[in-house]
């Protein structure tokens, strides 16, 4: 190789090599433009995002102080309200114990003395039933504890013949006052009696025996003779009365010596459940005129007194339940059905769970099927198990 083609190559080279450095130079510049691009773009859409997270977040706060105004103001409202319902409480409280003068109630002896004749022409004489139950109970299904209120001694109930769902609440042996609380939500929730209605009866009341039928109340009168008082619920006035046509009347019930006549309702009608010092040791029964207080029929029954602590009627049937002078379980131990239908002794005896202590009262409800009990100051629903009387 000739002295001058060194040079030459050596040229050739260097070219080549700033050639390749131009074209590496100029694909780093590209590169680092791309990135840049790149990175201006993510910095574009984080300072978007960031502004809208702001202007969000704005908004919400907004929305926050906007709904704690109106939750304040609702809460205000709310206390207004709760200060007036308070106040419109008290005042139907006030006008519910301001009744008229009690009316002058008069016993006609004349209508008494024909209604007592008529009735002991008819006693112990075969019922012709108005109803075509053929039921009888055959067990206690279930038992629900409501509550505890009041004395250990009372009534609870419902109307008997109507649909209403107020619960009605006389609260121990001899008062003047019936609660009303308007549906068994109020009455298990509330526990104090100011949540409630109340109606001040003309005449004192005396025993656990009243009875809720039909929009009237059906309640025992405690001064002078026994005096059943039919008191219309709905304008509260006295709409008749009846002096219950036995003379010498006692306790109905040996364990409940508060109670001399026990007002109850069934599939039929209206019944009084009473004793008389005629026939002290059995109980007594009676088909009432809900209409005019009239008895129709009286029965003496085989049931005893001695260690009775209450009775209810099912579609014709007395059922008279017995404890212990210790309270144990109570049981319906004698049945008595007036038309006949059911022997005593192939009626099913009856056991009710142990509780606390001895019934006070027992009140069927012939549209639900279940007994409100009180016990010991508790209220107790007993749902039965019915069965054809044949099948039994």
């Amino acid at each position: 190789m000739g002295p001058w083609r060194c040079p030459l190559l050596l040229l050739l080279l260097a070219a080549a090599l700033r050639a390749q450095q131009q074209q590496f130079m100029e694909y780093v510049e590209r590169r680092l433009t791309l990135l840049e691009e790149r990175i201006s773009q993510w910095h574009d859409q984080s300072s978007r995002y960031s502004t809208e997270l702001r202007d969000f977040k704005n908004q919400v706060l907004g929305m926050l102080e906007t709904a704690e105004k109106e939750r304040e103001a609702m809460r205000s409202e709310a206390e207004s309200a709760a200060v007036r319902v308070d106040r419109l409480e008290r005042e139907v409280d006030y006008l519910e114990t301001q009744n008229p003068a009690p009316p002058c109630v008069e016993v006609d002896e004349t209508l008494m003395e024909k209604q007592v004749a008529t009735a002991k022409q008819r006693k112990n004489e075969k019922y012709t039933k108005l109803t075509d139950c053929s039921d009888t109970i055959a067990s206690v299904r279930a038992m629900k504890i409501l509550k505890r209120f009041g004395s250990t001694s009372g009534l609870w109930t419902k109307d008997a013949a109507g649909n209403s769902e107020k619960i009605y609440v006389f609260d121990g042996t001899a008062n003047d006052t019936v609660y009303v609380f308007p549906r068994m939500r109020e009455f298990t929730l509330y526990s104090a009696t100011r949540k409630a209605a109340r109606i001040k009866l003309p005449y004192p009341w005396v025993g656990t025996g009243h009875l809720i039928y039909d929009g009237h109340l059906y309640y025992i009168r405690q001064q002078g003779p026994f005096q059943v008082i039919k008191f219309n619920l709905a304008n509260k006035t006295v709409v008749d009365s009846s002096v219950f046509p036995a003379e010498e009347q006692i306790p109905v019930f040996g364990l409940s010596p508060f109670t001399y006549i026990e007002m109850a309702a069934d599939e039929e009608g209206l019944w009084a459940i009473y004793a008389t010092k005629e026939d002290e040791k059995n109980i007594c029964l009676a088909k009432l005129d809900p209409t005019s207080l009239d008895i129709e029929q009286m029965w003496d029954t085989p049931c005893p007194r001695e260690n009775a602590e209450g009775a209810f009627v099912v579609c014709g049937a007395l059922h008279v339940v017995y404890n212990t002078r210790l309270p144990s379980r109570s049981r319906v131990q004698c049945v008595f059905d007036v038309s006949g239908t059911l022997a005593p002794e192939d009626a099913s005896l009856v056991y009710f769970p142990k509780r606390y202590g001895s019934h006070s009262s027992m009140k069927y409800s012939p549209r639900e099927r279940q007994i409100y009990a009180w016990d010991d100051g508790y209220q107790i629903i007993y749902r039965m198990e019915m069965k054809k009387k044949l099948e039994v």
